[in-house]
Formats: C-alpha cells, sequence, structure tokens
C-alpha cells in the first residue's frame, strides 16, 4: 500500500511539474498508516472536509503538516481548528470570516483564508457569487479583522464528463482572481494578499494546472477510491 501512494504520488507531482501548483493531499476517511505513508513521500499538505476527523488525526502525525480545511465550515466548528489550521479553503460569508479571526486573535495566530466562489452548474456547492464576493471585499469591518488574511480563492466546477464545462468554469475563476487582484492592487488592505487560486480534484487537477490553479486537492488519484 505505502509503495503505491508514494508511486501515485510521484506520478502527479511530475504530471504538475511544469506547473506552479501544490498538491494537497485530500485525507478524509483515510488511516493514519496512510497519511504516515504520504508523509513519508514528501507531501506536506492535507486537506480535510470534516472538523473532527483533522482534530482527531493532528495530534497523531508530524507537527510540521500543513492541514487544509476544505469542506464546508460551520461558525461552531472554527474554534476547534483554529490553534493549528494552515489554510482554511471555504470562508463563503462575511459571518464566517468573522469568527475565524475571532478564535485565531484567541490563539495569537493569524489564519490564512480562501474565498469560496460558485462556479459549477450545480445546486449542491456552497460559495459567493461574483456580487457577494464584491460586498464582502467592500465591507468597511473587514480592515478591522487583524487576524486573518485572505490570499485567495477556491472554487468546485461541475461533476462532468464535459471537459470544456469544467475548463470554462475554471476559466472564470480564473478571471474573477486576475480582477479583484488587479482592482484592489491600490488599495491598502492589509489583510488580503491575492497569491492562491485552489481548484481542481482528482478528476480534473491537470485541467485545473492548465488553466492556472496554484494548489490542486487530490484524493482517489492518490488513496484509489473509498
Amino acid at each position: 500500500m505505502n509503495s503505491q501512494i508514494s508511486e501515485h504520488i510521484q506520478f502527479i507531482l511530475n504530471q504538475l511539474a511544469p506547473f506552479k501548483c501544490k498538491l494537497i493531499a485530500v485525507t478524509k476517511t483515510r488511516s493514519i498508516a496512510e497519511l504516515q505513508a504520504t508523509y513519508t513521500a514528501g507531501i506536506l499538505d492535507f486537506g480535510e472536509n470534516r472538523v473532527q476527523e483533522m482534530v482527531d488525526k493532528q495530534p497523531q502525525l508530524p507537527a510540521d503538516i500543513r492541514w487544509h480545511q476544505i469542506g464546508h465550515l460551520q461558525t461552531n466548528k472554527v474554534k476547534y481548528i483554529a490553534p493549528f489550521v494552515h489554510l482554511i479553503h471555504s470562508v463563503d460569508s462575511f459571518k464566517l470570516l468573522k469568527e475565524i479571526n475571532k478564535e485565531a486573535l484567541k490563539n495569537n495566530r493569524t489564519i490564512p483564508c480562501l474565498l469560496q466562489m460558485y462556479i459549477a452548474q450545480e445546486e449542491t456547492k456552497f460559495g459567493l457569487d461574483k456580487q457577494e464576493l464584491e460586498e464582502l471585499l467592500n465591507n468597511p469591518e473587514l480592515s478591522s479583522l487583524k487576524n486573518i488574511q485572505i490570499v485567495g480563492l477556491m472554487g468546485m466546477a461541475s461533476f462532468t464528463e464535459n471537459t470544456a464545462q469544467i475548463k470554462t468554469e475554471f476559466q472564470s475563476l480564473k478571471n474573477i482572481f486576475e480582477e479583484v487582484k488587479t482592482q484592489k492592487k491600490g488599495e491598502k488592505a492589509g489583510n488580503v494578499d491575492w497569491q492562491e487560486i485552489s481548484m481542481g480534484m482528482s478528476g480534473d487537477y491537470l485541467l485545473a494546472a492548465q488553466e492556472g490553479s496554484t494548489m490542486v486537492r487530490v484524493g482517489s488519484k492518490i488513496y484509489g477510491a473509498r
């Protein structure tokens, strides 16, 4: 199992090598042994969907692992991951951003966040639309949140075999990213720094990298189907 995990990781890293794109291993439902094998293969970025699972696993694994919260996050769960989470990918409201700031302050930390955009043609995905993004970024309270840093955007494409549609959705996220990055360049918001685009999963990570993703979230292509 361990050698297989290592081989799969190496294969994906070779594919991503031409792009400036980081591999995040999606470790939800995976065993501690599988996570240890992932770490041994050189991956430090682990993505979890469920807060409880991340909190259970984190103390059992090496301290230099960077934990990414990639699933929908409820405000009442923020306090459990605030002491150690490396990056929260799924911020979809100003209310959640305020809660992250509050818990980060308690832990004497600044927590990097991505704003989750709704780019899919499906009803099941969370995220902000373009207008909601603008409203959040123009909220006068934003600059007072000293313990968060918005570092980019995250999005999930539609679950479809239609590559052209997925590509269009990725391009729309990249365009929004470039737009806000340009718009906000001259503005002095100390807690906003446009660096990351998190898009692409096991089925479409290579396409995402080609379309400008800086981090892909891959699970089944590393570990096999659940």
